[in-house]
């Protein structure tokens, strides 16, 4: 992964962005810091399913449409969804009108309700999975350990949409990994904020 230094507050950042206002903000303030909310965790997870074959940067621009769309990403909402609902989302422009990714959020959101019943949060099953925090580095690889053990979990538990690269995403972008360039000014924030984290459903 390489730098990118050509920006106007002169910071050094991941070479990935393209140098707008709304996917730097993303990167300097979301990726890579860690999250504990279920709604949150299930959005996440839920658009990194539609980025498959995109690029994040469309699924960013489309974010707001997706939560209007699927009511906040609130699970008990959208595991509710039928074929009424099936078809107004197809209609939106707003949103990636693909019927399999669709109806993939929906069933994940009844396996999501499952899995709180079950372990008492989405965050506590997913943060099990988080790579060891003095792990060699997998910057620049797209898949993981972590992210094939947790992409097999989850597909086990009837969960769609979850191969293991885009699960490895997902664990970027909330934070159980910190892949932020080591140049990059966000680095050290992130690896503190991940250092300062209680993680989901352990003690001590």
């Amino acid at each position: 992964m390489s730098l990118k230094t050509d920006f106007p507050d002169g910071l050094a950042r991941c070479g990935w962005l393209d140098g707008s206002a709304d996917y730097t903000a993303y990167h300097d303030l979301e990726w890579g810091r860690p999250v504990a909310d279920d709604r949150a965790l299930f959005e996440q997870l839920s658009l990194e399913g539609f980025q498959s074959g995109l690029s994040w940067r469309t699924i960013l621009n489309k974010r707001e449409a997706f939560r209007r769309g699927f009511s906040g990403f609130d699970p008990a909402r959208v595991a509710r969804y039928g074929e009424k609902e099936i078809q107004v989302l197809l209609a939106d422009a707003g949103i990636v009108r693909h019927r399999g990714k669709i109806e993939a959020v929906i069933n994940n959101a009844g396996r999501a309700l499952e899995m709180i019943e079950r372990v008492g949060s989405l965050a506590a099953f997913l943060w099990r999975y988080e790579a060891p925090r003095k792990a060699p580095s997998n910057r620049g690889a797209s898949v993981s350990e972590q992210s094939q053990a947790l992409s097999k979990a989850l597909k086990k538990l009837g969960w769609k949409f979850v191969g293991p690269t885009t699960v490895y995403a997902f664990m970027q972008s909330v934070g159980m990994v910190n892949d932020h360039d080591p140049g990059c000014h966000c680095h050290a924030a992130s690896e503190r904020a991940r250092r300062e984290f209680a993680r989901p459903g352990q003690t001590g």
